[in-house]
C-alpha cells in the first residue's frame, strides 16, 4: 500500500477523504446557520426544536454519544483483545438500559435546561451554591471531554500523513475548534441536533456498510469469522476467552470493573446526554426517543464488533500493531483491504465528523451551564433578560471552545482516551449521587448534594493524578516519576462509592428542615406539573 509519510491511507484516500469532509462541513455549517433560533429565546437555543419525531431524536442522541473513540478505539480494542474488547462494547448498552430505567423520565419532568433546574427545584433555598457546585463539575467534564476530542483529531491526522509537525497540529485543533464554535455559539440546539442526526446517519451506514463487507467475506459464517480472528491474533482460543487484556492479575480486573462502572453509570451525568433527555416536549416521546437511541447505539457497538473480529481475521494482529500498537488504525486498515480507497475515505471523513458532532454537543452543554445556572440564577438571580442570557450562553461557548483549543495543544501528553474516562468518572462519581439522591431520596439535603459534588470531582481527579496515567508506566504523562500510589488507572470503583457515602453523610448530618420540599418535588417528577 503507497502511503504518505507514515500514514496508513494512499493518496487517493486522502484526497477523497478531504473532499467528503470539506462538503460534509460546508453543509452542516450553512444548514445549521439556516435553523439557527431566529429569536432571542433561551428555550430555542438550549433546546431546540422541541416538536421533532421519537427516531430523530433517537438518531441525534446516539450522534450524541457516540464518538470517535467507538469508531476507532473500540473497534481497535477488540482487534487486538478479541472477547474483553467485545465485554467492553457491551457496557455502552447497559448503561443506556440504566439511563431509561433510572433517571430518564423524572429528570425530563423535573427538569428544565440543566440539571441544576432539577436539583433546584428539590432545593430552592439553598440552590445558588448548589448550582455553582454543579457548574464547576460541568465545566470539568466537558472540558476534559472537549480536550479529548480535540486530541483524537490530532491523533487521528497522523493515522493519515504521519506524525504531525507542531504547526500542523495547532492548524488541525484551531480548524477542528473554530467549526465546532460555529456549531454551538450560533446554531444552538437546532443547528447541534442536525449535525449529530447527519452524523449518526453517517455513522451507522458507515460500520454497517463495512460489517456487511466482512460478512461476506466469511460467506456470513460467524464461526468462520470467529475461528480465523482467532488463528491470526498469535494468541489462539485465548482471543475467545476473558483475560488477554484484563486478566493479567487482580488489579488488571479491578481496573476493568472500575472502567465499566464510570461508562455505565457516568452516562447519566454527562451534560451533553442530560440536555438531550430534556429536549423532548413529553414523557412518552422521551421515552420512545431513549428506545431508539439505545436500538441504534446497540446496532453500532454489536458492527463494531464484527468490525473488529474482521480487522484481526483479515489484517491480522501483526498486520495491526506494525502500524498503531493501540490498534486504533484496525478499522482504516480493514476498509483499505476489502472496500479500497473509497471505503477507507468514508470511514476516515466519518470519523472527523464524529469529533465535530460531539464537540459542539459538548460546547453546548458547557456554554448553557454557564449561562442559565451561573450567569442566569446565581449572579443575576433569576432576574436576567432572555437577551442577556442568551448572549452570556453564545460567549460563553467561544470561551469553552477557546479553552478546550489551548488544552488540547499544551505540550505535555495524555492520550484522549484516558480524559474521556477520567470525564465519565467525575459524572458517576458527582453529578450521579447528587441526582439520585434528589429524584429518589426524601432526605437528601443541599449539603449532601455539595459534598457529593465537590467529593466525587476531587477524589475522582486525585486519584487520576496519583495513578499510573501521570507516573510509573512507560505510557504515563511522566514516565521517569513514580509516585502512583493508587494502582488503577481508573478511579471509578472507589470514587463512585465516596460519592455516594458523601451524599448520604452530608445529609444525615445537616438538618431535617431541608428536605422539607420532596413530597411536592416528587409529584413533580412522577407527573411533570409546573415544570413545562
Amino acid at each position: 500500500m503507497v502511503t504518505i509519510s507514515a500514514g496508513v491511507i494512499n493518496r487517493f484516500s486522502l484526497q477523497l477523504t478531504f473532499i467528503l469532509f470539506v462538503t460534509v462541513v460546508v453543509v452542516t455549517l450553512f444548514t445549521a446557520l439556516l435553523m439557527a433560533p431566529q429569536r432571542d429565546e433561551i428555550s430555542e437555543f438550549y433546546l431546540g426544536n422541541r416538536n421533532m419525531s421519537p427516531l430523530r431524536n433517537g438518531l441525534a442522541m446516539c450522534g450524541d454519544y457516540l464518538s470517535a473513540a467507538t469508531l476507532l478505539g473500540s473497534t481497535g480494542l477488540v482487534a487486538l483483545t478479541g472477547y474483553d474488547g467485545l465485554l467492553y462494547l457491551s457496557g455502552t448498552t447497559v448503561a443506556w438500559i440504566m439511563v431509561l430505567l433510572l433517571i430518564a423520565e423524572p429528570l425530563h419532568n423535573t427538569g428544565r435546561f440543566t440539571i441544576g433546574d432539577t436539583l433546584a427545584l428539590r432545593m430552592p433555598r439553598f440552590q445558588r451554591p448548589v448550582r455553582i457546585a454543579l457548574s464547576i463539575c460541568t465545566l470539568v467534564i466537558t472540558t476534559l471531554y472537549l480536550v479529548a476530542q480535540f486530541s483524537g483529531g490530532v491523533a487521528l491526522l497522523s493515522q493519515f500523513v504521519g506524525e504531525p509537525s507542531q504547526t500542523t497540529r495547532t492548524l488541525c485543533v484551531l480548524v477542528v475548534g473554530s467549526i465546532v464554535v460555529v456549531y454551538a455559539a450560533l446554531g444552538g440546539m437546532p443547528g447541534a441536533t442536525f449535525i449529530q442526526i447527519i452524523k449518526a446517519v453517517m455513522l451507522l451506514a458507515g460500520i454497517a456498510i463495512t460489517a456487511v463487507f466482512v460478512l461476506n467475506r466469511f460467506h456470513w459464517s460467524l464461526d468462520g469469522l470467529l475461528s480465523t480472528a482467532a488463528r491470526n491474533s498469535g494468541n489462539g482460543q485465548r482471543f475467545l476467552e476473558s483475560g488477554l487484556r484484563y486478566g493479567g492479575g487482580l488489579t488488571s480486573k479491578l481496573d476493568f470493573l472500575s472502567l465499566e462502572l464510570a461508562i455505565v453509570l457516568g452516562l447519566a451525568g454527562l451534560p451533553h446526554v442530560v440536555m438531550r433527555l430534556l429536549a423532548p416536549r413529553t414523557s412518552r416521546v422521551l421515552r420512545t426517543s431513549v428506545g431508539w437511541g439505545m436500538g441504534l447505539i446497540g446496532f453500532v457497538c454489536l458492527a463494531a464488533g464484527i468490525v473488529g473480529l474482521g480487522a484481526t481475521a483479515i489484517v491480522g494482529r501483526e498486520g495491526i500493531t506494525q502500524v498503531d500498537p493501540k490498534g486504533d488504525v484496525a478499522i482504516l486498515l480493514l476498509a483499505q483491504s476489502i472496500g479500497g480507497g473509497v471505503l477507507t475515505a468514508l470511514l476516515s471523513s466519518l470519523a472527523f465528523v464524529t469529533l465535530l458532532a460531539v464537540a459542539a454537543g459538548l460546547t453546548l452543554a458547557a456554554a448553557t451551564s454557564l449561562a442559565h445556572d451561573l450567569y442566569g440564577e446565581v449572579i443575576r438571580k433569576g432576574n436576567a433578560t432572555e437577551t442577556q442570557e442568551l448572549g452570556v450562553a453564545r460567549l460563553a461557548a467561544v470561551f469553552i471552545g477557546v479553552l478546550g483549543m489551548l488544552l488540547a495543544l499544551l505540550p505535555w501528553e495524555i492520550s484522549a482516551a484516558s480524559l474521556a474516562f477520567l470525564a465519565f468518572a467525575i459524572a458517576a462519581s458527582a453529578i450521579v449521587p447528587a441526582l439520585v439522591y434528589t429524584l429518589f431520596w426524601s432526605r437528601f439535603t443541599a449539603r449532601g448534594a455539595l459534598l457529593s459534588l465537590y467529593g466525587g470531582l476531587i477524589t475522582s481527579v486525585l486519584l487520576v493524578v496519583f495513578s499510573p496515567v501521570f507516573s510509573s508506566l512507560p505510557s504515563s504523562i511522566y514516565p521517569d516519576a513514580d509516585f502512583a500510589w493508587f494502582p488503577l488507572q481508573n478511579p471509578g470503583i472507589v470514587s463512585i462509592p465516596v460519592g455516594f457515602l458523601l451524599g448520604w453523610l452530608g445529609s444525615v448530618m445537616g438538618s431535617n428542615h431541608e428536605s422539607d420540599d420532596y413530597e411536592e418535588f416528587e409529584v413533580r417528577s412522577l407527573v411533570g406539573a409546573g415544570q413545562r
